[in-house]
């Protein structure tokens, strides 16, 4: 099986874990304590608050890499203009949601649409930790 056919196989996976609304549906793992211990399950009412805000939409975002010109340059841009960024050729793109580093990742193209393929995903403790 090629790499195109095993990637289309990964989308047509990822596409068929969503739910009516097109969101991506993913069982729920439960959170470690912070001395790496399983936390111990939900009740059904903590269950209930957190069912609640499961629905929030979330911003994410993939940051190719960014660069600082001043207004001078900016006003100058115009078709063909080309702006060098600070990361190289082949770094992994960053994946943000709501402004906060989640992970990073490559990019990947499957029926002419592009995606991102998650390369190094950033511990859920780590993420809540960012959060606060």
């Amino acid at each position: 099986m090629s790499d195109d056919q095993k990637l289309a196989d990964e989308w047509a996976a990822a596409l068929g874990a969503q739910d009516a609304d097109g969101a991506a549906t993913a069982p729920m793992e439960e959170f470690e304590e912070s001395d790496g211990t399983a936390k111990a399950p939900l009740s059904v009412e903590e269950r209930k608050k957190l069912d609640s805000i499961l629905d929030i939409p979330v911003t994410i975002t993939m940051e190719v890499g960014h660069a600082k010109i001043s207004i001078r340059n900016l006003l100058q841009l115009n078709q063909g203009s080309v702006i060098e960024l600070e990361r190289l050729a082949g770094e992994p793109l960053d994946v943000l949601v709501n402004g906060t580093l989640i992970a990073h990742g490559e990019v990947v193209v499957v029926n002419d649409k592009f995606g991102i393929r998650l390369t190094d995903v950033i511990s859920q403790v780590e993420r809540i930790k960012k959060l606060k």
